[in-house]
């Protein structure tokens, strides 16, 4: 089943992918109506996870920023499929960066690094990333279950120089670049959900209690990476700019959970400037904490 998916999918990735991005996003816009109206994609997700995050709000208010998290969400969508077949130059022109200066004199401190982005705007334009760093790169990820899409998607990541690796292998990797004396960034996406067996800290994001995945903090900590944010805004439709900063420096010298509330606290701030760009139909709240004994 699992291949008769990809191979029934895969004729229609191609065929979209060869028309102008100006007719893509003619059928994102049609997209957007289905996704929203017909049948309505998670619709009941996307408002219950808005009215929980700004209770302050109105309903009418919270309604328009679905619809138009709808719109971006199909744009977003359409980017993906269309970047594993642009061009180095048009990737660039579409996706620039900022605050590269910080990473390079963290190279030039032969200092490792753990980037945080979250499920914020097109984290998917980020394919040339390697091409402005000097240290190796690699996106840490969660493989899917679905082995054919997970290779049709990983082979669109790392056509132009990006690594990727399993959360399990993160550890290896690592060890393996300190044994070649080659300086990392690795990637990772901190908005996750972490199974319910593995949930280690509770924390306060979008007005809601939150399972947050602690590896960020964990490694930072054992083998001293600085951990910087990736902030990426929308400029305009299909053009984003990815501003670099940093959030710690010396992760030895923070108290325990600072860290991971460091990138949490940012991540909340971001979304809430602007807050149709986040990934509001995922189920970021599916665990809840459990009562307290005392």
């Amino acid at each position: 089943m699992e291949a008769l998916g990809y191979y029934f999918f895969y004729p229609f990735y191609r065929l979209l992918t060869l028309l102008p991005i100006r007719v893509l996003y003619i059928l994102s816009d049609i997209l957007y109506v289905l996704l929203y109206y017909f049948p309505s994609y998670r619709r009941e997700v996307v408002a219950t996870n808005l009215k929980n995050a700004f209770p302050e709000k109105t309903e009418a208010e919270r309604r328009d920023i679905a619809k138009r998290f709808y719109a971006h969400f199909a744009d977003m969508f359409i980017e993906t499929l269309k970047a594993g077949f642009m061009s180095r130059k048009e990737l660039h022109r579409k996706f620039t960066y900022s605050g590269v200066e910080i990473l390079d004199r963290l190279y030039e401190e032969k200092r490792d690094v753990l980037a945080v982005l979250g499920h914020y705007n097109n984290w998917e334009y980020s394919l040339c990333l390697a091409d402005i760093l000097k240290a190796r790169s690699f996106v840490i990820y969660k493989p899917l279950q679905n082995k054919y899409f997970d290779r049709l998607i990983n082979n669109q990541r790392t056509k132009f120089g990006l690594g990727i690796t399993p959360m399990s292998m993160v550890i290896r990797e690592i060890l393996k670049a300190r044994k070649e004396n080659v300086n990392i960034v690795s990637m990772v996406l901190s908005d996750q959900t972490p199974p319910k067996n593995d949930i280690q800290y509770w924390t306060t994001f979008l007005n809601q209690e939150t399972a947050v995945y602690t590896g960020v903090e964990k490694i930072a900590r054992k083998y001293n990476m600085a951990v910087v944010f990736f902030n990426i805004q929308k400029i305009r439709r299909g053009y984003y700019n990815m501003q670099i900063e940093e959030l710690i420096e010396n992760p030895g010298e923070l108290a325990e959970n600072m860290i991971t509330e460091a990138h949490v606290r940012r991540l909340e701030e971001i979304i809430m400037e602007k807050p149709e760009f986040w990934l509001w139909s995922h189920r970021r709240w599916k665990h809840k904490k459990p009562l307290s004994n005392a």
